[in-house]
């Protein structure tokens, strides 16, 4: 079930969900808008390979402060908070609808897994034929969060845990890449 306004302060309260820093005005009717932070990270085209090998880890540049995305451009972002959900919550990002009206998308990739803790990495793209200006501190994105019927038994306490600003993709380490896994 979807926490409304209500059942996002008394989540707080309970301790089942921390933000920080939580500003009260962020709680919508049944969702928490999350501010963009700081701190960007660019995929580096020029580490002289055309293409992306998901089994590698990847070369990012950093960038801080106000940006602009170019038309096409992708990059990854931080929101400002740092959520932290009990092993019985979860949540939803969603890119706020203001935004996706201007053409920038706003992704975080999945679901929130009860167990979580940390800054939330998200995935932003210009899909215009203009450049669009990113400005730290800008209510970017929600969240939604449900409660599960139970506590999980495996809280979230994977690679990307108490993650800080934008974190890079880590999908080297996943299992299907190991040497001891041959793919096909």
């Amino acid at each position: 079930m979807t926490l409304s306004d209500r059942d996002i302060k008394k989540a707080i309260e309970k301790g089942d969900l921390k933000i920080e820093p939580f500003e009260e005005s962020n709680i919508q009717p049944a969702s928490f808008d999350l501010r963009l932070g700081e701190t960007f990270l660019k995929l580096d085209y020029n580490q002289g390979t055309e293409v992306v090998k998901l089994n590698e880890a990847p070369s990012y540049t950093e960038q801080k402060g106000k940006i602009v995305l170019l038309p096409g451009e992708f990059i990854l972002g931080t929101t400002v908070e740092c959520i932290s959900l009990s092993p019985n919550l979860t949540a939803d990002l969603q890119g706020r609808s203001s935004m996706g009206r201007r053409g920038l998308f706003v992704q975080n990739a999945g679901w929130i897994d009860p167990g979580f803790s940390g800054n939330l990495t998200l995935q932003l793209f210009n899909a215009t034929h203009l450049p669009i200006e990113l400005i730290p501190g800008t209510r970017i994105c929600q969240l939604i969060f449900d409660y599960t019927n139970s506590p999980c038994e495996h809280p979230y306490t994977g690679k990307y845990n108490n993650q800080k600003g934008a974190s890079a993709s880590k999908s080297y380490k996943d299992k299907e890449y190991s040497e001891t896994n041959n793919l096909l």
